[in-house]
This record gives structure tokens, C-alpha cells and sequence, in this order.
């Protein structure tokens, strides 16, 4: 997977995700405080939030993940090509 496509497939991971965890959040919200515009509120300042703070998260692996099998894959290609 390229870096473009990574980064389109992590933002639709992420849109997709914080669907399922506001919806959560509104609900939980409007239940414990009895009010659907507190719940609105809260799940509007939590989409926020979350989405960019999950984002980060996933660059975050995505990049630092690599970091370890580059060196490895270098490693192999190297002694496969030794004579």
C-alpha cells in the first residue's frame, strides 16, 4: 500500500469509526443526562476531538510501523542477492 493510499484509507477508517463512537457518546450523553441537547453537545465536541486525535493515532502506527520491517526487508533483500 503506497502513502496516498494509506492516507485515504486512514481517514475513511476514521470518518467511519467516529459514526459509531458519536452515535455512542449522544446516546450515553442524552441518557445520563436526560437531555438530547446535552447529548448533541457533548457528541458534537467528541467528534471533534476524537477524529483528529484518532487520525494522529493512526499516522502514528502507520509510520513507526514500518520503521522496524524497512530494516528488516533491507536486511533480507541484502543476503538474498549475496552470491
Amino acid at each position: 500500500m503506497d502513502a496516498k493510499q494509506s492516507r485515504i484509507r486512514h481517514i475513511a477508517k476514521t470518518a467511519t469509526w467516529r459514526v459509531v463512537g458519536t452515535v455512542d457518546t449522544f446516546l450515553v450523553s442524552w441518557w445520563v443526562s436526560g437531555d438530547p441537547f446535552v447529548g448533541f453537545e457533548i457528541g458534537l465536541f467528541e467528534l471533534i476531538t476524537k477524529t483528529l486525535l484518532y487520525y494522529f493515532h493512526e499516522r502514528a502506527w502507520f509510520r513507526f510501523g514500518r520503521l522496524g520491517r524497512e530494516d528488516k526487508l533491507d536486511d533480507k533483500n541484502a543476503t538474498s542477492q549475496d552470491p
